[in-house]
C-alpha cells in the first residue's frame, strides 16, 4: 500500500478505512506545513466533488480600509476646497475620462480597463464591509467571521481545482475577514500562503519548504509520528471519517509536493526588470513597508499573475490599509498612491503581453469610499453611500465608466450599482451558477448571490 501511495494512485484503490503508517507520515508533513488532520477529516466529509467547466480566473485586488474614490478613480475638480482635496486632475489617453493626477500611469494605460463610479451599500464598518463585498450578503453578529461563504469559496465549491496540481482559491498572503467559507466547510477555505512577497528578503512558501525538505525516509524513523498514527487510526476508525483522510489528504499532499505548484509560486524566478516594473522590492526598499503606513504590496500583484498564469481560479490579494483617517492626503501622496499607480499598470501591462486578459478578470476595489467632505485631520472617514472600482480583463471593454457620483462625490447620480452586481459579474466571468442554493448551518436553503446582475455595461 505504502508503493500504491508513493506512485501518486488515488485513494479510492485503498483499501476502505485503512491508512499506511508511511501515508501518515506524509499526512504527519501536512500538519507541519499548517494543514491539521482535524482540519483534513473534517474537510472532505462536507466536501462534494466538483467538476472543471471554465477556464477563465479572477484576481481580486482588496485595497482594505476604504480607498477614497474622489482621490483615485472619481475626482471632483469643481467641487468646494473642502470637499475636491489636495489633489488635482489629470486627462487619461480615453477622452472624457479623468483621474487623479496622483495616477499617471493609470492613466495612459486607461483604455485597458474601466471605472464604476456608482458603487453603493449602507454598512460603514469594516469587517462588515468585508463580508458584503465577498459574499453578497449583510455581515453576522460577528462581522469578523463569515456567515456565508466568500466568493472564493463559492468559486472553489462550484468549479474546483483548473489545474488539479495547484489550489483552486488562494489568499495572499492569508485572510482577512469576509474570506471564509462559512457553512462550505474547511476544504473550500482559501490556500494562504503565508509567506509574504512584501516582505524583505527572498520569497520562500514555508509549505513548499515542508514539504521538499521533509522525505519519506527521514520521517519514517520518528516514533513520535507512528504513535501518533496509531492513535489516529483508532480515532478515526470510530468516527468513519478514514477514507475522507485518505482522499482529501492526498489530494493536499499532492498540491504541495507538485513541481507545477512550487514553480507557480516561485516569484523569485521572476525577471529582476519586470519585478522593478511592478515596483518598490522590500529586498532593495528595506524601508518600504513601513513607510507613510503602505505596504510593499506590489510583488504580491504580480505573485497573483503568476498564479492566474499557472491555473489557479481566484486569487484574493491583500492590498491593506487605506483608512486614511489622519494626514490622509499625505498618506496617499507618499506611499499608497504611487504604488498602485505602478504596480495596477503593470499587472495590466503584464496580463496583456502574456495573453492572459481575456481569461483574466481583475478587480481592484475595498469595503466602501471615504466621506466626500474632509474632516479636521486632513483625511476622510468610512463612507460606503457612494464609492469606486476599477475592472478590467475577461470580456470588460477598456476605457468605459459606469455610472456617477454627484457632484460632491456624496451619492451615485446615475445608474447605481451594488456589490452584488460586482460579485455577478465575477461569477459570471467564471461560469458560476448564482441561482445554485445551499443550506446554512441551520439548514435554511439560500442563493449564492440574494440579487445582483452582472454589470454589461462594461461589455460592449
Amino acid at each position: 500500500m505504502s508503493q500504491q501511495w508513493d506512485q501518486g494512485r488515488t485513494c479510492s484503490e485503498f483499501r476502505r478505512n485503512e491508512i499506511s503508517r508511511r501515508g501518515f507520515v506524509r499526512a504527519g508533513a501536512l500538519g507541519a506545513a499548517g494543514l491539521s488532520l482535524a482540519d483534513l477529516l473534517r474537510g472532505e466529509a462536507q466536501a462534494a466533488p466538483a467538476q472543471s467547466r471554465a477556464v477563465n480566473s479572477v484576481i481580486i485586488l482588496w485595497m482594505r480600509g476604504g480607498p477614497s474614490h474622489i482621490d483615485m478613480w472619481d475626482p471632483k475638480p469643481d467641487a468646494p476646497i473642502d470637499y475636491r482635496g489636495e489633489f488635482g486632475v489629470s486627462d487619461t489617453n480615453v477622452p472624457g475620462i479623468q483621474l487623479t493626477d496622483m495616477l499617471p500611469m493609470c492613466g495612459r494605460v486607461m483604455d485597458k480597463w474601466s471605472i464604476i463610479r456608482s458603487l453603493h451599500h449602507g454598512n460603514a464598518g469594516h469587517s462588515a464591509g468585508d463580508q458584503i463585498c465577498f459574499t453578497g450578503y449583510p455581515p453576522g453578529p460577528a462581522p469578523d467571521q463569515n456567515v456565508m461563504p466568500s466568493c472564493g469559496s463559492i468559486v472553489a465549491e462550484q468549479l474546483g481545482h483548473l489545474n488539479p496540481e495547484l489550489p483552486g482559491y488562494v489568499m495572499i498572503p492569508r485572510q482577512v475577514p469576509g474570506t471564509d467559507s462559512a457553512y462550505l466547510g474547511v476544504a473550500h477555505k482559501p490556500f494562504e500562503t503565508g509567506a509574504d512577497p512584501a516582505q524583505a528578503g527572498p520569497f520562500k512558501l514555508p509549505n513548499f519548504e515542508i514539504a521538499s525538505g521533509l522525505t519519506v525516509d527521514r520521517l519514517d524513523g520518528r516514533r513520535e509520528l507512528l504513535t501518533g498514527f496509531d492513535r489516529l487510526q483508532a480515532t478515526a476508525d470510530q468516527s468513519g471519517q478514514m477514507d475522507a483522510l485518505d482522499r482529501f489528504g492526498q489530494k493536499a499532499w499532492d498540491i504541495l509536493s507538485s513541481p507545477a505548484a512550487k514553480h507557480a509560486f516561485d516569484l523569485d524566478s521572476e525577471p529582476q526588470d519586470l519585478r522593478e516594473r511592478y515596483g518598490f522590492m522590500p529586498a532593495f526598499d528595506p524601508m518600504a513597508s513601513n513607510r507613510c503606513g503602505a505596504p510593499a504590496w506590489s510583488q504580491r500583484m504580480l505573485l497573483a499573475r503568476r498564479l492566474v498564469e499557472a491555473g489557479v481560479r481566484l486569487v484574493t490579494v491583500d492590498l491593506r490599509w487605506w483608512d486614511t483617517h489622519v494626514q490622509g492626503f499625505d498618506s496617499l501622496r507618499r506611499g499608497f498612491l504611487p504604488r498602485f499607480d505602478k504596480a495596477y499598470s503593470a499587472l495590466i501591462e503584464d496580463l496583456e503581453q502574456r495573453g492572459l486578459m481575456g481569461s483574466t478578470l481583475v478587480v481592484a476595489w475595498g469595503e466602501f469610499g471615504r466621506t466626500p467632505r474632509v474632516n479636521k485631520d486632513a483625511g476622510r472617514d468610512h463612507y460606503p453611500n457612494v464609492f469606486s472600482a476599477a475592472i478590467a480583463g475577461g470580456k470588460v471593454q477598456g476605457g468605459r465608466v459606469v455610472g456617477s457620483s454627484d457632484a460632491k462625490g456624496a451619492f451615485p447620480k446615475d445608474n447605481p450599482k451594488t456589490p452584488q452586481d460586482v460579485l455577478a459579474t465575477i461569477y459570471d466571468h467564471l461560469g458560476v451558477d448564482t441561482r445554485k442554493q445551499y443550506l446554512t448551518a441551520s439548514g435554511r436553503p439560500v442563493p449564492v448571490l440574494p440579487h445582483g446582475e452582472p454589470i454589461r455595461e462594461l461589455f460592449s
